[in-house]
């Protein structure tokens, strides 16, 4: 069994009715289960988790990670934990992603010219290609892989994100301008996704361990990674092809011009200022 479900009762419906039935069962839950997002380096196995619940409705700010969190512990009752591989996955990204995160840094890069890189280079960026996340769920099933993980590849520094990007798809000529944290909230541009945002980016410290987990076990249970070159052109392609697959959202290319703009001004500006000091 592979089961993606988010809502406890069909979780218990389909436990109650295959436990005896099938010999091991695959749970996709999420990160979003953890209760502590701001400490880098947790592992699955020990980091704190929200209180388990069961809301029907989902439009709850608790909901989705409290039931996640219902639904794990119900598959482990049934099928007991020798049986069950629970895979908490983080950003899933790569051809048919319609969520405009990953695909707005493709679309970006695919211009060229001066790119807004948000935070400081040093920041970590994590993910998982949507086919190596579900190679690995197969393969769970198939090798009996048990037990609780991370579903997303190893945590890297935002600059090697971006700049693997710019290698992989971008047109000679296009640069990162590196844009702090209070510049961009100043200027009302927001994190992660929706209007006005930039993807694969949050507020630190309160968000510093969301996208720096550490998936040591992860990979130890066979989780096999791609270059994130690799991802990007593949979502390209798949974006060439079907240009209306996604909806543009993030920092449009005005708003992005206008933000530098001030960057630059501001910077020239403290350059400018004379040494008062006594």
């Amino acid at each position: 069994v592979v089961d993606v479900s988010r809502t406890p009762r069909h979780v218990r419906h389909a436990v109650d009715a295959l436990a005896g039935r099938v010999g091991h069962f695959s749970f996709v839950s999420t990160c979003n289960v953890y209760a502590d997002q701001s400490t880098p380096g947790q592992r699955a196995a020990t980091a704190p988790l929200v209180e388990a619940g069961e809301f029907d409705d989902d439009a709850k700010p608790e909901a989705y990670g409290a039931n996640k969190v219902t639904c794990e512990d119900l598959v482990r009752d049934g099928f007991g934990v020798d049986r069950s591989f629970i895979c908490r996955a983080g950003l899933i990204v790569g051809p048919e992603d319609r969520s405009d995160r990953f695909p707005y840094w493709v679309r970006r890069m695919a211009r060229g010219g001066e790119v807004l890189a948000p935070g400081a280079p040093s920041e970590s960026v994590q993910f998982v290609d949507v086919d190596d996340l579900a190679d690995w769920l197969i393969r769970a099933g198939a090798e009996g892989i048990s037990g609780t993980y991370d579903g997303k590849g190893a945590p890297m520094p935002r600059e090697r994100f971006l700049t693997d990007l710019v290698d992989a798809i971008a047109p000679d000529g296009t640069t990162l301008t590196w844009v702090d944290q209070e510049f961009l909230g100043e200027h009302d541009v927001r994190p992660w996704s929706g209007e006005r945002a930039l993807p694969l980016w949050l507020p630190l410290p309160e968000y510093a361990g969301f996208l720096a987990r550490d998936v040591t076990d992860s990979l130890a249970a066979g989780l096999r990674t791609r270059p994130v070159a690799e991802t990007a052109r593949r979502t390209l392609e798949w974006m060439t092809a079907d240009p209306d697959a996604v909806k543009p959202g993030g920092l449009a290319a005005e708003d992005e011009t206008n933000v530098l703009r001030e960057w630059h001004a501001r910077r020239a500006g403290n350059r400018a200022e004379p040494d008062v000091r006594a």
